[in-house]
């Protein structure tokens, strides 16, 4: 049997054009669309993700942000998770900017996903924190006390509090301006960024590593394996399962292969990996003192107007003021009873998603640019002719949802012909309790992720797959193979 890498050929069909070349493509490209794109089909689509439609979780946004998180009641249908925690919904959207990146926003009015090209290799080595390097992103860069190699942090105006790098308009200065959407994600990145500052530090008086090149490479490294080994070991077995992480490293990929480089499958970008939609709460605590006399302030992700300008209510990003820094003992579990769970993963998402600002959704159309989330991702599955949840989990041989399971569905023809990315929350809520991704779900994620780290040659897993963090961990305890998020924001400085 001819093999390709450590997988037989005839369980990995190349199911794209360009699966060779670094673009967007499909795992299952033999697959036919879940449905044509029909006047009808995208009237159930768009009634399916409506406001207060199947979808909703009817949150009372009315109440505000505080009540929304002490009182159940005000979104009894929007469960909370007992395993996932606030941050990792964030980190999840972190990690997406990461691995794949299109100025363009074309991944909405293409036709065909294998034209469009992901703007930069899809991996997972923080270009969105390092841009192109020293010398051809020098922006991003000290260039005064860092000679270039440590990364530029600014103070939000709160002493002791960070922000991101910023011109003379507010505008962030970094490698994604993704990153800056929201202020949780804005903050993550800026601990990226502070985290290469103190790995940088330790590098260069511990290590005895002074020469800038040579500094800047190990630091960079150092920092990069320490976080995909936090995406491994703590963000994906956690979403998946160990069972199906362990599986994929030991026995391989089945469905996700390349001949040149990676790709992005848009079974995974436009379906399975927006399954974070549903874990988003309508509101938060950003931190404990930043609000007028010490007090915690607590925004909604946001709001449709977006709020004023310059300090908004919400938690917009893309602005600089006192109060818009994060406290992250709110968002990963530091042991001090702080941390706030995220949503379970199934088919109800937070009432605010149904309603995106105009700073998310340019020129918002009911029928063809809708406000609300979920109707965007449905369209999706037309315009990128994504097959049916069903057919891929035959297609994988996994086991296949019930029509009882999609009732709720029967009365648009899709409880056997199900949009892939309802049919993977389903899966969730049905087979995990939405506490994490079900067979299909977990397999397309694990297989992606593990697949970028195998097919980049710089990645832990491909240089020295038996490495461990070689940093500190906040608990003595806990040895380095154990090293998390909470021991990355420690060592950035920022918790």
């Amino acid at each position: 049997m001819t093999r390709h890498g450590s997988y037989p050929v005839d369980i990995v069909p190349p199911r794209s054009k360009y699966y060779d070349s670094g673009r967007f493509g499909r795992m299952f490209g033999k697959l036919p669309p879940f449905a044509a794109d029909t006047p009808e089909v995208r009237a159930a689509l768009l009634d399916i993700g409506k406001p207060e439609g199947i979808m909703d979780a009817r949150d009372d946004l009315a109440a505000g942000p505080v009540q929304l998180i002490v009182d159940p009641a005000l979104s009894h249908q929007n469960r909370n998770s007992t395993t996932h925690v606030a941050g990792d919904t964030f980190l999840g959207q972190f990690i997406d900017h990461d691995i794949t990146f299109d100025p363009t926003s074309s991944l909405e009015r293409q036709a065909d996903p294998e034209y469009i090209s992901n703007f930069r290799t899809p991996s997972l080595g923080l270009d969105n924190v390092y841009g192109s390097g020293p010398n051809a992103s020098p922006f991003l860069y000290d260039q005064q006390t860092g000679h270039g190699v440590t990364m530029l942090v600014e103070e939000c105006g709160t002493p002791g509090k960070s922000d991101l790098p910023r011109n003379a308009q507010g505008v962030a200065l970094i490698g994604d301006p993704r990153n800056d959407e929201n202020l949780i994600v804005s903050q993550l990145q800026t601990a990226m960024l502070r985290f290469h500052n103190a790995v940088a530090e330790h590098v260069r008086t511990d290590l005895g590593i002074t020469a800038p090149g040579e500094l800047f490479a190990e630091t960079q490294r150092i920092v990069r394996w320490h976080y995909q080994w936090i995406v491994v070991q703590q963000f994906l077995r956690k979403l998946c399962g160990s069972a199906v992480v362990d599986d994929v490293l030991q026995k391989g990929r089945k469905f996700y292969a390349w001949h040149n480089e990676p790709f992005i499958p848009v079974e995974f970008s436009v379906a399975a990996y927006r399954f974070g939609h549903s874990q988003i709460r309508p509101s938060y605590r950003a931190n404990f003192t930043g609000n007028p006399g010490g007090t915690p302030f607590f925004g909604m992700i946001f709001t449709p107007t977006g709020g004023p300008a310059g300090d908004p209510d919400d938690l917009s990003g893309g602005c600089r003021a006192p109060r818009r820094f994060i406290d992250w003992p709110t968002f990963f579990d530091f042991g001090d009873g702080n941390v706030r769970p995220n949503k379970k993963i199934d088919t109800t998402l937070s009432s605010a998603l149904f309603a995106l600002p105009g700073s998310v959704v340019a020129r918002p159309d009911a029928a063809t640019n809708p406000a609300s989330l979920a109707q965007r991702n449905l369209l999706r599955h037309l315009t990128f002719s994504l097959p049916s949840g069903q057919r891929v989990a035959r297609a994988m041989n996994l086991p296949e949802l019930a029509r009882r399971d999609l009732d709720d569905l029967q009365q648009y023809g899709m409880d056997d012909r199900t949009p892939l990315w309802f049919y993977i929350l389903r899966e969730a809520d049905i087979v995990e309790d939405g506490e994490r991704l079900g067979p299909v779900g977990a397999r397309i994620v694990a297989e992606v992720f593990l697949g970028l780290l195998q097919g980049d040659r710089a990645s832990y897993l491909a240089q020295d797959p038996d490495w461990q963090p070689s940093l500190p961990t906040i608990d003595p305890g806990r040895t380095g193979d154990d090293f998390l998020m909470i021991d990355l924001l420690r060592y950035a400085g920022v918790a």
